[in-house]
């Protein structure tokens, strides 16, 4: 149950995406406790009152370790209450057992990101609202002082095909630093291909899905990526292979675009999954 976008209940199944993928964006501290343990009860609402005065610099996770076993198994919590931290996906830093406020606000003060790190984060929030331009700004400003940092390229990238210029990703797509970032935006460039090329669909390509495939790279060009999304996923549902694989591509690389940080992105994943699997 989600009581604010900063402070969530989290399981096994929603895992994965609510504390490791988030942890992309901001710090992600989470709270492994029981309802019947004192200690847990005691620690909770410390941790929330900070997190709310973080204003949207960190984000709790709350996990029942009762009903997620394995949560518990994978993190070899031994004793509760117990906090971890991740960013990036990776565990930093962990605390157990009760503490006061202020040990929990030092806690909290060393997973401050870098000006950098908080820049991109920024930039990436601006994606996930569809404010392509203002990302795009905050973006250069971290390229400007570190030139190869790998999710402010991505990121300036997903911001230059949300307004239609496929030919200033494509530079820093084909050259893209080795990072983790790097099969992203490999999975990108089809989708800057594709659009670089769609005013030149011609006659002799001309089937009976090309003026929907053409207007879905339009859109994507325009910013509206899920409405591209729509109209990409409307031909696979009928032919899988659409042009020897280039549309599964594009909705893979359209799905990078919105990012998982935008709201419909799990479902939008999940569709495509059921009509390619």
């Amino acid at each position: 149950m989600r009581s604010s976008d900063h402070i969530i209940q989290v399981s096994d199944n929603d895992f994965p995406y609510e504390v490791l993928a988030h942890s992309s964006q901001r710090p992600v501290v989470v709270l492994f406790g029981a309802d019947w343990d004192l200690g847990s009860r005691a620690l909770e609402p410390q941790l929330e009152r900070l997190i709310h005065d973080g204003q949207g610099l960190y984000r709790l996770a709350k996990v029942d370790v009762d009903a997620n076993p394995s949560l518990v198994r994978q993190y070899k919590v031994q004793s509760i209450p117990a906090v971890k931290a991740f960013r990036n996906g990776q565990l930093v830093a962990e605390l157990n057992g009760q503490r006061s406020e202020s040990q929990l606000n030092q806690f909290l003060q060393s997973l401050s990101p870098e000006p950098d790190d908080l820049s991109v984060s920024k930039g990436k929030h601006l994606l996930s609202n569809g404010n392509w331009a203002g990302s795009a700004d905050l973006f250069r400003k971290v390229l400007r002082q570190d030139p190869d940092n790998p999710q402010a390229l991505l990121g300036l990238a997903r911001s230059h095909l949300a307004q239609g210029h496929p030919e200033l990703a494509l530079p820093l797509l084909r050259e893209f630093p080795a990072s983790s970032e790097y099969p992203i935006a490999e999975q990108l460039i089809p989708l800057a291909d594709a659009m670089a090329a769609a005013d030149d669909l011609g006659d002799e390509e001309a089937d009976d899905w090309a003026p929907i495939y053409a207007h879905a790279l339009r859109l994507a060009g325009r910013g509206q990526i899920p409405a591209a999304i729509d109209g990409v996923f409307e031909i696979l549902r009928s032919d899988k292979a659409y042009r020897q694989g280039q549309a599964r591509k594009v909705a893979v690389a359209l799905l990078h675009v919105l990012g998982d940080e935008h709201e419909l992105s799990r479902d939008y994943r999940a569709e495509l999954s059921s009509l390619l699997f």
